[in-house]
């Protein structure tokens, strides 16, 4: 039977036994939707998202950190101020827009300034801005790191920074810090405890009058050691090393074997 066509042929396909099987086939019922269904998935499509086109609002809710490096004179205070996307809602949202850091040193004045727009300019673009806090805690000084309070050892000042950022960004929920299980914290505060009685039987040992007075030697490996207060309320062994997993001076070796007071790292497994 021919046809005639009056239109232009924009194209065409093939149409196969299985698509007119497709067409006989009786129309499957589709079941109804509730309206609070309809209305719950309309809300979905209404939710805003972290980007550039979003206006600085009047007021902004932050935090300021104080920074007291022994590379600067002057504390530094750094100010991150966060943005509420969908207050009020099931999907609200505390993200960071924009970063300033004071200081009455001017010695580092421009780069910080370069720094904190650039970062304030990846806060209001949106996306994963975690980033951000590997690739500053990866800067170190040539002139070599410092310790905080607590024997946390920071390679540079923008790994301290990056830190603080860190810190913030887990207060707001962006980051999650797996914490410690039961588990590990009862093996931690067991080793803590035989490195401490340890200590004190060696000072026993130590104590103990001996036959002939003779000139003070120097101690042997494994004597007495004060347990030193290092800050923050952590207390480790003045003669702790650095641990390269939590980055704090808190590595003492326990039967052979290095052992981390702080975080339980052990090179023995």
């Amino acid at each position: 039977m021919a046809v005639k066509i009056d239109k232009k042929i924009k194209g065409y396909s093939v149409l196969t036994p299985e698509d007119k099987a497709r067409e006989a086939a009786a129309p499957v019922p589709t079941a109804s939707v509730a309206r609070e269904t309809v209305e719950k998935e309309t809300q979905q499509d209404n939710i805003i998202q972290m980007h550039e086109r979003i206006e600085r609002p009047e007021v902004l809710i932050g935090s300021t950190y104080k920074i007291k490096s022994p590379l600067v004179e002057h504390a530094m205070y750094v100010t991150i101020n966060d943005i509420v996307l969908n207050a009020g809602t099931e999907h609200e949202l505390r993200r960071p827009f924009e970063i300033f850091v004071n200081s009455k040193s001017m010695e580092h004045f421009q780069w910080i300034v370069a720094l904190t727009r650039i970062m304030s300019a990846v806060f209001r673009k949106g996306g994963d801005v975690t980033f951000l806090v590997d690739e500053m805690k990866a800067v170190f000084d040539p002139r070599g790191g410092y310790f905080k309070a607590g024997g946390v050892y920071m390679p540079s000042l923008v790994a301290e920074l990056g830190a603080i950022v860190e810190e913030h960004m887990k207060s707001i929920g962006l980051i999650h810090d797996p914490e410690m299980s039961a588990h590990q914290r009862a093996i931690l505060a067991e080793k803590r405890k035989q490195y401490e009685d340890r200590a004190k039987k060696n000072a026993d040992v130590s104590a103990a009058p001996a036959a002939a007075p003779a000139a003070p030697a120097a101690p042997a490996p494994g004597a007495a050691e004060d347990i030193a207060v290092t800050g923050d309320g952590a207390s480790f062994p003045p003669s702790a090393t650095l641990c390269h997993k939590c980055s704090t001076k808190a590595l003492v070796i326990m039967d052979g074997c290095a052992t981390c007071l702080n975080c339980g790292y052990s090179k023995c497994g």
